[in-house]
């Protein structure tokens, strides 16, 4: 008998529990407002992507990526993959804010969107859905790698424990900037293009969103907010 081919993970996966919880949509908003504070990141959306026009679509593309690098079998997560880097091969410019180049296969940039996005689902899973354990979050951090080793990141740049995601972010606050594209996104993530009707229900995964950002973050983007309410809100906040 052919054994299942479970692909990149598998049921017994910590990927597997968390990628099928509904704090993925606020692990998403957060993902992306902290990734959107790197001035290269950043440039290569706004100047690549029509997430502006259509959010919704951005978004629909996300979901199928994770779940195919999550839930499908091999050759579908490395179709996933491999669509990825075909897509970096073309993604290229100058940041305008900084001067600087980029290139979406870059491997310093693959890691701060990869570190961002495995990040903000322990955090927002801790805060919001239930508990994790610390052997199991490490677990998580570390199944990850492989999905970003297959989308361009070298092996063994990508962190294996949550302690090394800290560290990682920690050495990377003095590069975040809030440059009139990250503003941008705040602003389309706040306020997305939505029925009359479901445009107060909004507030709720906002709120949500701001309130397991980093300090770091919140002062970039000049959130307010009651610390008293976000106990252990920096790089290192479970919930």
């Amino acid at each position: 008998m052919t054994a299942p081919d479970y692909g990149l993970f598998g049921p017994e996966s910590v990927a597997w529990r968390l990628h099928s919880d509904s704090t993925m949509l606020i692990a998403a908003m957060r993902a992306l407002l902290v990734q959107a504070l790197e001035p290269r990141a950043m440039a290569a959306v706004a100047q690549h992507s029509d997430y502006q026009a259509d959010p919704w679509k951005r978004l629909d593309r996300t979901v199928r990526f994770i779940l195919a690098t999550t839930y499908g079998d091999t050759a579908t997560a490395e179709a996933a993959t491999a669509a990825v880097r075909k897509i970096h091969e073309r993604v290229r410019g100058v940041d305008p804010v900084t001067g600087r180049a980029y290139s979406a296969d870059d491997p310093d940039l693959i890691l701060w969107v990869h570190a961002a996005e495995v990040h903000s689902v322990v955090i927002a899973y801790r805060r919001y859905a239930a508990r994790l354990s610390d052997a199991d979050a490490d677990r998580y951090v570390s199944e990850m790698a492989r999905v970003a080793e297959l989308v361009g990141l070298p092996a063994g740049m990508a962190p294996r424990t949550m302690g090394d995601l800290r560290d990682y972010f920690r050495g990377m606050n003095d590069q975040l900037q809030l440059t009139p594209p990250a503003r941008a996104a705040l602003r389309t993530i706040f306020s997305p293009p939505l029925p009359l009707p479901l445009r107060p229900l909004w507030v709720v995964p906002v709120a949500a969103t701001v309130a397991v950002l980093p300090r770091v973050a919140r002062r970039r983007y000049g959130l307010p907010w009651l610390h008293p309410a976000t106990p252990r809100c920096g790089w290192g906040c479970s919930g």
